[in-house]
C-alpha cells in the first residue's frame, strides 16, 4: 500500500523531520491550524514548520510513541488524517491529538489542522 501525504505528514511530525515535513509542503501552502489557546496561519514551508517544531511540539518535547494514525478518508478534494502521539517533557506526560485536512497532488498546497492539545497522560 501507498503511504499518503497524510500518514506522512503524521509521521514527520513524531520524528520532528524537519526536513521531511518541508518535502511535504508546496512553496506556497495556505496553512491554518487551531490549539486550544490560539489561531495559527501562514504561507509556505517556513511558517508551518516554525509553528509545529517552534510552538507547538517545542525542543523539550519528546514525542514518545505514535499511539495512531488514522488516514484515507476524503471529502471530495480534502484528504483527512488523524494522528495521536504519546510524550512528555519536564513537566509531565501528555497525549495530544491532532485532525490534519490537506489538499495536493506530491506535495500539500492546503492544511488545516485542529490539535487537542497536550492532555495529562492518565496513570
Amino acid at each position: 500500500m501507498t503511504e499518503t501525504l497524510g500518514s506522512r505528514l503524521a509521521h514527520a511530525i513524531a520524528t520532528k523531520d524537519e526536513a521531511a515535513l518541508r518535502a511535504l509542503l508546496a512553496d506556497d501552502v495556505d496553512f491554518k491550524g487551531l490549539t486550544p489557546r490560539r489561531l495559527w496561519e501562514g504561507t509556505g514551508p517556513d511558517d508551518v514548520v516554525e509553528t509545529v517544531f517552534g510552538s507547538w511540539f517545542e525542543p523539550s518535547d519528546t514525542i514518545e510513541r505514535v499511539v495512531a494514525v488514522s488516514d484515507g478518508d476524503e471529502v471530495v478534494d480534502t484528504a483527512h488524517v488523524s494522528y495521536r502521539f504519546e510524550l512528555a517533557n519536564p513537566d509531565g506526560e501528555y497525549v495530544a491529538e491532532q485532525q490534519a485536512y490537506y489538499r495536493g497532488d506530491g506535495t500539500i498546497s492546503h492544511l488545516r489542522i485542529m490539535c487537542s492539545g497536550f492532555r495529562p497522560r492518565s496513570s
